[in-house]
């Protein structure tokens, strides 16, 4: 029986990999056998949550932000595009050794493609924003994704959370499949005053850790923090009367935030669906240069969902303004079997 399913992730913090949490769980509801596929935290995270999948390295595309990004981004092309190259003969030379493999999911690796097996992208960027040269960035995305049998929009129809990022009448292959989240809503005691979830590719990550460290520390309340540091082993500590966790897995992190009364955390996508789900209020702090999440918490921002600052103009009483907010809210969504027909066709000639 042709069951395989490789779901490769991009390794650009871990939303990529959190979000195919539920498809991965979806998978193997439906009987389908997934293999995962990435590199760095992205792999050791899913290799954390499901260690008993099948996984396969690939290349890393070593994208790590900077004030330029776009400058930074033209001059490593040349890199990225062989690791593109790299990733696409590991996953061809994959579904050669192994004639069961029916299909490849890809969420944003641009390698993960096949001209045998029925092959799936995964973006709620079908337009990309990248300040003047928006118009261009969004073509070529556009062109890559009609490259693929189906391209999977995590949003509902309307385009609720993701705005004009996913309202492009270029993308032939869209199929909008609800709000992806591995997490479910429960009543639990709200416990934590203030959650803060740190992610991302360094060195952000780090910036934003050390500003909100000195901003809650010796705080009255109580703080929790999750680092965002996927490690050997699970670390909690304590300092200056905050609570430390180096990073956490999906159903420990899932308690915990139904536990807390607030978070605070950046405003990349797989952060609003899971908060979406679990109806929580949120003060987000975007990743400096980094469009995506700029427009996004403007767009929740003027619908009166969060209130966003950047990093340099956040202080903790800032949160009071949480309080002329409605917070995010959303059905959770169940994926359908049906969503997954693709994959039971025969391998193309």
């Amino acid at each position: 029986m042709k069951n395989k399913i490789i779901v490769a992730p991009l390794n650009w913090g871990l939303g990529h990999a959190t979000r195919c949490v539920p498809i991965i769980k979806s998978l193997l509801e439906n009987n389908f056998t997934p293999v995962i596929a990435s590199d760095g935290n992205s792999l050791q995270f899913l290799q954390e949550e499901f260690p008993h999948l099948e996984t396969v390295k690939l290349p890393s595309y070593d994208i790590s932000y900077s004030k330029n990004l776009k400058l930074k981004l033209i001059l490593n092309f040349p890199r990225i595009l062989k690791s593109i190259q790299q990733e696409q003969k590991i996953i061809n030379r994959f579904i050669d050794k192994n004639t069961d493999v029916a299909g490849l999911i890809s969420d944003n690796r641009f390698g993960v493609r096949s001209n045998i097996v029925p092959s799936v992208y995964i973006t709620h960027q079908t337009t990309v924003l990248s300040g003047i040269t928006s118009f261009f960035s969004s073509k070529i995305h556009q062109n890559i994704i009609n490259k693929f049998d189906e391209c999977w929009i995590p949003d509902n129809e309307n385009s609720e959370f993701s705005g004009k990022l996913s309202t492009s009448k270029s993308v032939s292959n869209q199929k909008f499949i609800g709000v992806l989240s591995r997490f479910k809503k429960k009543e639990l005691e709200k416990k934590v005053d203030v959650l803060i979830i740190l992610s991302g590719p360094e060195p952000n990550r780090t910036f934003l850790e050390k500003k909100l460290v000195s901003e809650f520390k010796n705080d009255k309340r109580s703080i929790v923090f999750v680092l965002g540091n996927v490690e050997g082993n699970q670390k909690k500590w304590t300092n200056n009367k905050c609570v430390f966790y180096n990073y956490l897995l999906s159903e420990e992190l899932h308690n915990l935030i139904n536990s807390s009364k607030i978070l605070v955390c950046r405003s990349g996508y797989s952060s609003i669906m899971d908060l979406a789900v679990l109806e929580k209020k949120v003060f987000f702090i975007p990743t400096e240069n980094q469009p995506e999440q700029e427009y996004l918490a403007n767009y929740l921002q003027e619908k009166i969902v969060a209130p966003f600052c950047k990093i340099d103009e956040f202080r903790k009483e800032r949160l009071l303004e949480l309080e002329n907010y409605k917070g995010l809210k959303t059905k959770e969504t169940t994926l359908n079997a049906s969503l997954f027909s693709l994959f039971h066709s025969k391998r193309k000639l």
